[in-house]
């Protein structure tokens, strides 16, 4: 396998880290200098790649490609490798077999808590939700115009190592926010790049809801992280008269439970079906807060 990634950020680095001593990994962008270093020290072959422009090298690397992974998020003008690059993935890339598009549940829009899975109607809310069907329509006709497999993955709230409610309770910036009958469900980068690797292997196409076993109230899972390292526990704060940014309190705009069935169909055991397990993981990453200095008497 010669895999390239557009977009190598938290999920996309995570696959590519587990992959790399047993595939060619052909390039992978990002729009900073500083994090092409790191890729480039890591042997990871990195390209600056804004969006906005057909950037040196890349078509290169692409026309050797048997595996594409695209992780860039669309915006109004549409999905930026598409326009940059469609016609090179349409035609120059001889040796393609397989796609992969990591997208996310939000296309599916509020469901008031209700199930939802591959083949429930989409109906995004938020303007970026709305530009991410529009991403999955274009990849999808470009993928039956070229004949390989494309597979979307519809990730859930994405959290990991560094990325986790430790981090924030560390930070001081843990909150149990509340609001009545909310639920989110959530996935592990580690289930995130462990799908990648089942798919991309087996070169599966289709739609893929990747999330975990358990939505839950986001206040629960604050709550159990502080009491596994025996944190402050955070007050709770309720959702009405909270002080959130537009972004922040559009998520809870949105109220769905998201099944994975049809992902542990195709052959694939998750390695932490609910927070519970990946919170026990991942506790190292809790830094108790430094007490305040006292002044001298």
């Amino acid at each position: 396998m010669r895999i390239f990634v557009f977009g190598c950020g938290y999920s996309a680095a995570h696959y590519v880290g587990d992959i790399q001593y047993e595939a060619e990994i052909a390039g992978v962008t990002t729009r900073s200098a500083a994090k092409a270093a790191g890729f480039r020290k890591a042997g990871w072959k990195p390209l600056l790649f804004d969006g906005t422009s057909r950037s040196e090298g890349i078509a290169d690397a692409l026309s050797a490609t048997t595996h594409l992974l695209v992780s860039i998020a669309p915006g109004e003008a549409g999905d930026p490798v598409v326009t940059q690059f469609g016609e090179t993935v349409l035609s120059a890339m001889p040796a393609l077999e397989w796609i992969g598009y990591l997208s996310t549940v939000g296309v599916y829009g509020d469901h008031k808590g209700a199930w939802v899975g591959e083949e429930t109607p989409l109906d995004p809310v938020s303007q970026r939700s709305v530009e991410r069907v529009a991403a999955e329509g274009a990849w999808s006709d470009l993928g039956k115009a070229r004949g390989v497999p494309l597979a979307i993955l519809r990730l859930s709230g994405i959290y990991g190592p560094g990325r986790n409610a430790f981090a924030n309770l560390s930070e001081g910036k843990a909150r149990r926010l509340v609001k009545a009958d909310q639920v989110f469900n959530r996935i592990h980068v580690a289930d995130i790049a462990g799908t990648l690797r089942l798919l991309a292997a087996g070169r599966i196409g289709g739609v893929f809801n990747v999330t975990d076993d358990e939505p839950a109230p986001p206040q629960d899972v604050v709550e159990h992280a502080a009491l596994l390292v025996g944190a402050p526990m955070p007050p709770e704060i309720d959702f009405e008269t909270a002080e959130l940014s537009p972004m922040a309190r559009s998520f809870y705009g949105e109220n769905k439970r998201v099944s994975n069935a049809k992902l542990k169909r195709t052959g694939y055991t998750f390695l932490y079906p609910t927070y519970r397990e990946a919170l026990a993981d991942l506790t190292g990453d809790y830094r108790p807060l430094a007490l305040p200095r006292m002044p001298p008497v």
